[in-house]
């Protein structure tokens, strides 16, 4: 709570690390991962038998490894038990746990019993998002109300903890929803890739493109997703499993060149004029002729005189990102905005200069 003080409208400073207990030696996680939850759940189940109270499971559990996504076996005991115990029983646990998987158990029962009183509690050690993330998503997911906590938790977290709330967001495909995922989901992290088409689904992106040319915020994040989609194999959704690639592509390469350009935007074009011009055309999720048209269109932007300004001035103010791509793309997809231009390729002691 003190450190979201600090920074009350986003994430924690340093995502709330180191956490108190951070020199606590780890408890040993179990070689068959999907035993994981049995021991938790067997003292649940003994502690739930008696008639102590929650400081008893606090003990019992301390050195014991907690999964920290919602599992099975834990959930099932929670179940188990009195709900009215379980609830009070996981909420002093989140509130007076002092090891982290002592308020992991605590927050695996308000999963299960937690009511909308306990939603500011689990949005507060949800902001702790790498490790409480996944089951503050879940415990969020299933209370009335459950999309307006998530949104509020969305804008706050980074990295795993935001992958999980996005997810749990798309699950629920509240109409509410659409307008965050439409235009914030993305926020250009490598761990969206695990989400990209889940967002693009759930927030019906097809059906939105129609207002690419009227909502540039719609129109950036558009752009940020289908090149998360040109690169997110091995994690989530790509354009050539994305059905709508071809209506959502067509529409961004129509209205970007409306927009005045910026690095931003010259890079996102460039990813996708890339993708389009190196990779098979199957894996744009297009026809070939499409694909050839969308090619067009994109380089025929990246060659305008505003656009290559904007990159040729980026390049000078020494853009990591932008002299890293040229260079990457040299070979495979000439830009006039890179011509005579030495790379470090070019010349090995560029980068010590």
């Amino acid at each position: 709570m003190r450190l979201h003080r600090l920074t009350p409208d986003g994430p924690l400073p340093r995502d709330g690390e180191p956490y108190p207990d951070d020199d606590r030696p780890r408890p040993e996680a179990p070689e068959d991962r999907r035993q994981a939850g049995v021991p938790v759940a067997r003292v649940l189940d003994e502690h739930f038998a008696k008639p102590s109270g929650p400081r008893a499971l606090a003990d019992a559990v301390r050195d014991l490894d907690v999964p920290i996504h919602p599992n099975d076996d834990i959930a099932a005991a929670a179940r188990r038990a009195d709900a009215e115990r379980v609830r009070h029983t996981g909420r002093w646990l989140v509130r007076h746990g002092t090891s982290e998987g002592t308020v992991t158990v605590g927050l695996a029962l308000l999963a299960e019993a937690g009511t909308t009183d306990d939603a500011p509690l689990i949005r507060t050690i949800g902001l702790l998002s790498n490790t409480f993330g996944p089951l503050a998503a879940r415990a969020l997911e299933r209370l009335d109300g459950g999309t307006e906590q998530l949104l509020w938790l969305a804008d706050r977290v980074t990295g795993w903890g935001r992958v999980s709330v996005v997810e749990a967001l798309c699950r629920l495909d509240d109409p509410a929803a659409r307008p965050w995922l439409l235009r914030r989901a993305i926020d250009g992290d490598f761990l969206n890739g695990y989400v990209a088409g889940k967002v693009a689904i759930a927030a019906r992106l097809h059906e939105a493109a129609t207002e690419l040319g009227r909502d540039v915020e719609l129109l950036d994040h558009t752009g940020r997703l289908l090149s998360m989609l040109t690169h997110s194999s091995g994690m989530g959704m790509t354009l050539r499993h994305y059905p709508h690639a071809a209506t959502v592509l067509t529409a961004h390469a129509r209205h970007v060149g409306g927009a005045p350009p910026t690095v931003r935007r010259f890079g996102i074009v460039a990813t996708l004029a890339l993708h389009l011009a190196t990779e098979p055309v199957e894996d744009s999720g297009c026809t070939e002729a499409r694909r050839d048209a969308l090619l067009a269109s994109y380089c025929a932007l990246l060659d305008r005189e505003d656009w290559c300004g904007t990159a040729r001035a980026a390049l000078a103010a020494g853009d990591d990102w932008l002299h890293w791509f040229a260079g990457h793309s040299a070979s495979r997809l000439p830009l006039r905005a890179f011509e005579g231009r030495r790379t470090a390729t070019d010349d090995p002691g560029e980068e010590n200069r």
